[in-house]
């Protein structure tokens, strides 16, 4: 059975004048039309009005064009993750792990897109040398370690309780966008047990009054 897609507007870019921020602005439409499964070279070059042969003098293929996707929408979420107001260190934590998700539920088919490309886990990583999902992930473990030394969070491996946090996010998101038909309440509260219960577990003992 032949798949069935939304349409997308067609853009008609001559050929000289072809991009590569336009050909990654029609891959984008087309994840969030039709998913991931609905992006091809052939389809983007149709949107664009070109003949996908001509897509290469900008990409080099369609792997390419999906990590210059997840770039944009990494990006999208560091300035989600920057908003943050730097106030209670658990606070930030905890939106850490929201933003995380609300980006996730806000475009469910290019977060797919997002979990094709995984951050370098190493301590080591520099932020600005690697790809947009070390960054992101880089500024959250900074954030998990600036807890740690304002005594917010018990003292222990930063990059081990960030990838706890991460896999715990991931998880909500995941499960809220499984479509069990749970209701927008039932999800949110889901969400704020997870959140709520793993910072709880890691934050550090509050000394009791002698």
């Amino acid at each position: 059975m032949n798949a069935v897609y939304r349409t997308v507007p067609v853009v008609a870019i001559e050929r000289d004048h072809l991009t590569r921020e336009a050909i990654v602005s029609a891959a984008h439409d087309l994840v969030v039309a039709d998913g991931l499964e609905g992006m091809s070279l052939r389809r983007v070059a149709a949107v664009l009005g070109v003949t996908a042969p001509a897509l290469y003098a900008h990409i080099d293929d369609k792997n390419d064009l999906l990590e210059a996707v997840a770039t944009r929408e990494f990006e999208r979420l560091i300035d989600r993750l920057e908003a943050i107001p730097a106030t209670d260190p658990l606070e930030r934590v905890r939106g850490f792990a929201r933003a995380y998700i609300d980006h996730a539920r806000s475009e469910p088919a290019l977060f797919q897109v997002l979990f094709l490309f995984r951050p370098q886990w190493s301590p080591d990583a520099p932020m600005d040398e690697h790809s947009a999902a070390t960054r992101a992930f880089g500024f959250a473990a900074a954030t998990v370690d600036a807890a740690m030394q304002a005594g917010a969070l018990r003292p222990d491996d930063p990059i081990k309780v960030s990838i706890a946090l991460w896999a715990a996010a991931h998880g909500a998101a995941t499960v809220t966008l499984a479509g069990l038909a749970l209701g927008e309440e039932y999800e949110a509260a889901i969400v704020d047990t997870v959140i709520d219960n793993l910072v709880r577990g890691l934050a550090a003992p509050i000394d009791e009054p002698a």
